[in-house]
């Protein structure tokens, strides 16, 4: 896994183009509807929210179903954990070098009783219990591979109140972290992590226009979100070549992903699918995959 990029920042893609002197228009909405609820009538039993946010020189495009309602985080809460950790370093309070200890042992935030990761996606990190990981490596496990345990130990650090003040700093409140993952006396007490939609592009978007920490350190989180392991929902269906830099996020009957796409020839767009309601993630990933085909029609063409 490369990690290199933390810490020797990628140059920044130009963005200027995509800002206009002149009022932009918003365009495309009802296109964008038809397409959507089309894809959505073939999953009746899914509450979905969608957002598309859009912007090219002189034509705005943004668009939102369900943009507001509140969802199960999953593991789309790792980008504002990512972004915090970058405007750490950024800052000075870390270093990408800083030696963390690996152990599994956290405390729930309900009375403070220790607990431990039992359910992840990534277990490579485990083999590490009792040893020293450099920080950076935390931060890309807790994004690429999705680390649960990565991210319990980022959190420790971070702290979840410095999280949720870098969502609020950045304009996307309805992201609410209160918590690492797998604190199951916090779940049982509905103390959880939430989001909603339109907050989640509020975050891809100021990484995609390098307004989350500085224009470096965003193209390099760009370069994070682009080495996602679990590509079955919104990259899945597009176009050989489409860049996608994205998070995905599940649990029980959620599953996420929010994405900024980068088409060939075209503006970049962010795009956010939010689902509750389907137990078989197969095909909420379908679900997720078709929308996201139905939108890159709608914007880029065949």
């Amino acid at each position: 896994m490369p990690t290199v990029r933390l810490w020797a920042f990628a140059a920044l893609a130009v963005l200027a183009g995509c800002r206009s002197a002149a009022p932009p228009s918003v365009s495309e909405f009802a296109p964008l509807a038809e397409a959507v609820e089309g894809v959505l009538a073939r999953h009746p039993a899914a509450t979905v929210a969608v957002v598309v946010r859009r912007a090219a020189p002189g034509d705005t495009v943004a668009y939102g179903r369900n943009a507001d309602r509140p969802f199960h985080a999953a593991s789309t809460m790792k980008v504002p954990v990512m972004i915090e950790a970058f405007r750490q370093v950024e800052t000075g309070l870390r270093a990408w070098d800083d030696p963390v200890r690996v152990e599994n042992r956290f405390r729930s935030i309900v009375d403070g009783s220790e607990f431990a990761i039992t359910d992840d996606s990534d277990d490579a990190l485990y083999s590490r219990l009792g040893q020293d990981v450099p920080f950076r490596d935390l931060v890309e496990r807790a994004i690429t591979t999705s680390s649960n345990l990565a991210t319990n130990l980022l959190i420790d650090r971070l702290t979840a109140d410095s999280v949720q003040a870098t969502a609020v700093r950045l304009g996307a409140p309805g992201m609410r972290v209160l918590r690492g993952v797998e604190d199951l006396k916090a779940f049982e007490a509905g103390l959880n992590n939430r989001t909603t939609a339109g907050a989640l592009a509020t975050l891809m978007e100021a990484l995609r226009d390098g307004r989350a920490v500085s224009p470096e350190a965003d193209a390099a989180m760009v370069d994070v979100l682009d080495d996602q392991a679990f590509n079955e929902m919104i990259p899945a269906d597009l176009p050989a070549g489409v860049r996608v830099a994205h998070k995905t996020g599940e649990i029980t009957e959620i599953h996420h992903d929010a994405a900024i796409v980068y088409p060939e020839g075209a503006a970049p767009y962010v795009l956010v699918i939010l689902t509750e309601g389907l137990e078989d993630h197969a095909e909420s990933a379908r679900l997720g995959a078709e929308v996201s085909r139905a939108i890159y029609d709608v914007l880029v063409g065949d």
